[in-house]
């Protein structure tokens, strides 16, 4: 957010104080949110576009944060898509982003990227909520969490054909500065990379569901770096001539987006077999019980997409996904329309 905007909540360096419902604020009643997902992503991953799909996925946030000149808005990488929140003033630079990075996408990627953009008060008109807090995955990336479930409605409408931005022959391409897939695939070192998605279902209290969250977390965080995907070793880059100064390397692990709540858990984690048998069996006793509704996707590779804001070469951000569907194919999983609690 600008200085002339309200400060924004304090960062929590450990995780599991965002599975906590307390620990986040509302958002302005006048402040708008920004949702784009890649139609029909599944097929493009089918035929081994992954890198494409992601990239598309993080453009908007990108393109945003480049024409608004500042990072510090809240926003979320979900692999085909993102969310994102702004002030009523940026509507304007929203919206021109926004159909600028649909224009590119078609264009430069051969990818449908539907976006939105709507105002909080009518997400609450509605009966959902829109609550953020802020995760400090490292002293130099901070993410921000999203609850209340209106990120969930918002995004069911915009698929409906609600407050869909149309797109036109924009001819401006977006600035896409810092953005960039500059790393090789990494292959799993324990098993499999896991990419996991559990949203608390309609009745289900969220005290409730933290409980049931924490439970998850404990498992898949046993043993060795918590299950972190990205490798603790430099990983291999794909321009052979860059040099990897482990400190660096270092840093770009340490700030990677692998744990996110986005109205619910999102993991893209590296595990054992056993873990992911053991989650998905707590997992589905508690769907069965009509506790919560998820889908999880087992591959062999996770992928980075790296933002790198211009001028700031310390505030790295790095946006995790699995390479084989990742997000997308686990959303496949979950049921049609379910939404998360309010």
């Amino acid at each position: 957010m600008r200085s002339d905007q309200a400060q924004p909540p304090p960062a929590y360096s450990e995780f599991s104080a965002v599975l906590d419902a307390t620990n986040y604020e509302p958002l302005p009643d006048d402040w708008l949110i920004a949702i784009t997902d890649v139609v029909d992503s599944t097929s493009a991953t089918r035929s081994g576009r992954y890198e494409d799909v992601n990239f598309a996925g993080a453009s908007a946030i990108a393109a945003f944060g480049n024409a608004w000149g500042a990072f510090d808005f809240p926003f979320v990488f979900r692999g085909d898509g993102a969310a994102f929140a702004l002030p009523p003033e940026a509507a304007m630079t929203a919206t021109s982003a926004l159909r600028q990075v649909a224009a590119f996408a078609k264009g430069s990627l051969g990818l449908t990227l539907r976006t939105g953009l709507l105002p909080v008060h009518e997400v609450r008109a509605n009966g959902r909520d829109v609550r953020i807090a802020r995760y400090a995955a490292s002293q130099d990336a901070t993410y921000t969490m999203f609850a209340g479930g209106g990120l969930k409605w918002a995004e069911h409408e915009i698929k409906r054909g609600r407050y869909l931005i149309k797109p036109n022959m924009e001819k401006t391409r977006p600035n896409l500065t810092g953005l960039r897939c500059e790393w090789k695939p990494f292959p799993s070192q324990r098993g499999e990379i896991l990419s996991l998605l559990v949203e608390p279902a309609e009745q289900t209290d969220a005290q409730d569901f933290a409980t049931l969250a924490r439970r998850v977390l404990t498992i898949l965080e046993a043993g060795q770096r918590q299950s972190h995907p990205v490798p603790e070793a430099a990983a291999v880059p794909k321009d052979d001539r860059l040099v990897v100064d482990p400190r660096r390397w270092s840093a770009v692990a340490a700030s990677s987006d692998f744990r996110k709540y986005d109205d619910g858990l999102r993991l893209t984690l590296d595990c054992t077999r056993e873990q992911i048998d053991s989650v998905e069996a707590i997992l589905t006793a508690a769907r069965q019980r009509g506790d919560v509704n998820f889908g999880l996707h087992r591959q062999s590779h996770a992928l980075m997409t790296c933002l790198v804001p211009s001028g700031r070469s310390n505030s790295h951000l790095h946006f995790l996904d699995g390479m084989d569907g990742g997000y997308s194919k686990a959303a496949e999983m979950l049921a049609p329309h379910k939404l998360p609690a309010a």
